[in-house]
């Protein structure tokens, strides 16, 4: 059950990939870390991909489904600029080949989904988490087990700066995002990000 004292918060996210890397994208890193308007991204993980999620406001946890949590008092934010104008942390994807399941574990911890969309054939479900939103995603096509961290995306002020700067071998086109108003770049795999990492343009005024 969550905390009656905080709302669940996304505190950080321990990510397994180098600083130089996250530099290397137009953002400013100290000591491992990379600070999204309350939210952290903490480089340097003992493995690939996205390893533990920390949250604040929910009874401790180890796991939720599989997908290693840690749980701490809540924080204050530390504010950082960053080259490439990133402003936050839009959205963090959690894979699961049992939608039903851990959107109920999520419940259990005080976490229950706020908007389930049929995407057509699979189901979106979506949370808020302080400053970042939780998006579970049905995927059918996993093989039974627990869910597990797909991959995050993050706002930038100017996608422009971001185009302009890197390799273009290293982005897909931007396109239209599926939020009406905003467009979203994908960084290609072959960059070395060991998890999928979009950046997306900020809400319309």
């Amino acid at each position: 059950m969550a905390s009656d004292a905080q709302r669940p918060t996304l505190v950080a996210l321990e990510l397994g990939d180098s600083p130089e890397r996250w530099e290397a994208l137009g953002f400013s890193v100290v000591d491992g870390a990379i600070e999204l308007a309350g939210m952290r991204l903490v480089l340097g993980a003992a493995e690939p991909g996205i390893n533990r999620w920390v949250l604040a406001g929910i009874d401790p946890v180890d796991e939720i489904d599989g997908v290693r949590t840690v749980v701490v008092p809540p924080r204050e934010a530390a504010p950082m600029q960053h080259p490439n104008g990133a402003v936050e942390l839009d959205h963090v994807v959690i894979t699961t080949p049992d939608f039903d399941r851990t959107a109920s574990l999520l419940e259990l911890c005080g976490m229950p989904l706020r908007r389930i969309r049929d995407a057509g054939g699979f189901r979106q479900g979506f949370r808020r988490l302080g400053p970042g939103i939780l998006e579970l995603v049905e995927a059918k096509q996993m093989p039974a087990g627990p869910a597990r961290f797909w991959g995050l995306v993050v706002v930038l002020r100017d996608l422009e700066w971001l185009v302009s700067q890197l390799d273009q071998a290293w982005l897909a086109e931007v396109r239209p995002a599926v939020q009406p108003g905003r467009q979203i770049v994908t960084l290609k795999r072959a960059f070395g990000l060991g998890q999928p990492v979009a950046f997306m343009s900020p809400e319309p005024a």
